[in-house]
């Protein structure tokens, strides 16, 4: 219980799967369902919870168009008696399942959720959608669209519809966003070789031609060595587009990963003896205009720090998604937030973007950083598709001496 008499959801347990880069990385095979079947187990074993004490999964997924992930990875983990929701908003899909998870948990309904996101771009079904003004001809496309196709935002070039737009709405330079992709890729390889994340990633076995299994453990997107020189070289994503400044350089990845985190009671880990590594403060959503993707993630961080009776300054850690460098570079500008304290270990120019597993890939990260600094309040934002945003305040208590 809080200090006022309320049940809090509290996160008890988090783990994460490495991040693969699609199509032509370690996890090219490795279905969503498979990747949420090892985070799920994982998640579990680590709460020290029997699996007769979970009350839901529930997983984000974005690329799939039917099924229920959730469902599929308890019953190939054995939790039988587990029911599982699948969530779909896209980028902020698993930021909207932990903020889910701690509403039923703080209503009393549930007192354990395993809540995060799975994403397998590599093998993501290809669907056919009508070309614009045809009745039977058919484009097949990776990515099921989020909105309508308009001119101002092209349902399948984010390049455009987020990274293009939120710099000019921002006026935001090329070489503001590729210094801000250059830190994020020095920060991602510095945290890899300091061992940062090796506490919350599990590893993945990955079939062999041989048929035997390695484990996959290690993020394998971040490039060393990046800089503003190298990144200068890139051509612009558009070049018949005058001035346009978005680039692969500062742009993230596409990606296959997951992600999940256990949200309790307080009352249940005070009951079962279970650390307290964060408590669930508040969670938001807003929309716009899909040409304002980028720009809605200044309209949600507002939002969420005033369900969370918080400011700006009494953040103490932030990570604010780079599915382009133009959104973060954003809202440090536009807010006024430290950027020295946002995304410290990288985010999606280097570390990849697994759409749907990327929210609850950024709580477990900030979670463990903020142990490591002594506790406090930390916020994980982004946009998302159709144009939309998310965001969740935790609050990571100081460490007991």
């Amino acid at each position: 219980m809080s200090e006022n008499g309320k049940i809090e959801a509290v996160i008890v347990a988090g783990a994460r799967t490495p991040i693969g880069t699609a199509f032509k990385g370690t996890l090219r095979n490795t279905t969503a369902m498979e990747l949420a079947e090892v985070v799920v187990k994982e998640v579990q074993k680590r709460s020290g919870l029997d699996v007769s004490q979970i009350d839901d999964i529930i997983l984000a997924e974005s690329n799939y168009g039917g099924g229920d992930i959730a469902r599929h990875a308890a019953v190939v983990a054995g939790m039988l008696q587990v029911p599982g929701q699948s969530v779909n908003r896209h980028c902020a899909g698993s930021l909207t399942a932990i903020g889910n998870a701690a509403a039923t948990v703080m209503a009393g309904a549930e007192k354990a959720v395993i809540a995060g996101g799975t994403q397998s771009s590599s093998t993501g079904p290809v669907q056919k959608f009508r070309k614009p003004g045809s009745v039977d001809e058919f484009i097949e496309k990776w990515m099921p669209p989020t909105h309508p196709d308009t001119a101002e935002a092209p349902n399948m070039d984010m390049s455009i519809t987020v990274g293009w737009n939120t710099a000019r709405d921002a006026d935001l330079t090329r070489e503001e966003m590729d210094a801000w992709a250059v830190r994020s890729q020095n920060r991602a390889v510095a945290a890899i070789e300091s061992g940062a994340f090796k506490d919350e990633i599990v590893p993945v076995p990955v079939l062999q031609a041989d048929g035997t299994f390695v484990d996959f453990d290690t993020d394998e997107h971040p490039r060393s060595g990046s800089t503003l020189e190298r990144l200068a070289t890139l051509k612009t994503l558009h070049p018949e587009i005058d001035n346009f400044s978005i680039t692969a350089g500062n742009a993230s990845g596409i990606n296959d990963a997951a992600a999940a985190v256990m949200v309790v009671s307080s009352e249940l880990a005070a009951e079962a003896g279970l650390e307290t590594l964060a408590t669930v403060k508040a969670w938001a959503a807003s929309a716009d205009h899909p040409a304002r993707t980028g720009m809605i993630v200044l309209d949600v961080i507002p939002k969420v720090l005033e369900r969370a009776g918080i400011s700006i300054e009494d953040v103490a850690l932030w990570e604010i998604n780079e599915a382009f460098a133009a959104v973060p570079v954003a809202a440090c500008k536009k807010l006024g937030i430290n950027e020295e304290i946002v995304n410290t270990a990288g985010s999606g120019c280097s570390l990849g973007h697994p759409v749907a597993a990327s929210g609850a890939r950024m709580i477990i990260t900030l979670m463990n950083e903020l142990r490591r600094r002594g506790g406090g309040y930390g916020v994980a934002a982004m946009c998302a598709g159709g144009g939309q945003a998310g965001a969740v305040v935790i609050e990571v208590p100081a460490p007991k001496h």
